[in-house]
């Protein structure tokens, strides 16, 4: 995790970082670029939103999940955050240094978020796996990232690679991508609040 966060680092290193503090205190520890999740951020935010653009080029994806609490209900009203690299393994020049390939999604009543985007390509080092970065935003409490999302089926993602990602952070980020009847990949990041962030309020 921090090690592909410090990569992310240098890949933008020339990107100028949005003038933006944080609407809601960071939780877990040092986190850089956390504040940048609020430059942007829309006024009004539906379940489902999109990552990238419908021209986008690349392998269409969907991201689903559910937020949950610690008792493992769902939580409504909380916002998930995410950005990611393009079909090229870089993050396209946006408003911030996270590039412009991000989106936000609020959970419904259900708990539940989808997001429409296209598969990322790992970094043309090829030495990190494929992701998306995820953060969560809690109205009230806190913002904080979790485990990026990583998949099963990436030769890169190896058995170190494995250990060196999952944090546990808001749950597990290792999914399993499967194609549907129109050829997109549908993955599915459950996401559990507070869990592994050191210092989340009870």
């Amino acid at each position: 995790m921090a090690m592909h966060r410090w990569l992310l680092c240098l890949s933008l290193a020339l990107v100028p970082a949005a003038n933006t503090t944080a609407q809601e205190p960071v939780l877990g520890g040092p986190c850089e670029g956390c504040e940048l999740v609020f430059a942007g951020l829309p006024a009004t935010l539906d379940a489902i939103a999109r990552i990238a653009p419908p021209e986008e080029p690349g392998e269409r994806l969907v991201i689903e999940g559910t937020v949950r609490d610690r008792a493992g209900h769902a939580v409504p009203g909380i916002i998930v955050y995410a950005y990611q690299t393009d079909a090229t393994g870089v993050y396209p020049r946006g408003e911030t240094r996270h590039g412009r390939l991000r989106g936000w999604a609020r959970s419904d009543a259900q708990g539940r978020y989808r997001f429409e985007t296209i598969r990322p390509a790992a970094y043309p080092t090829r030495t990190v796996p494929q992701h998306v970065h995820m953060h969560v935003i809690e109205p009230g409490r806190g913002t904080y990232y979790i485990d990026d999302i990583v998949f099963s089926d990436d030769p890169l993602l190896d058995d170190e690679a494995r250990k060196s990602m999952r944090q546990g952070r808001g749950g597990h980020g290792e999914v399993q991508p499967t194609r549907d009847g129109n050829g997109i990949w549908q993955v599915r990041r459950d996401i559990e609040l507070g869990k592994g962030v050191p210092g989340y309020p009870d």
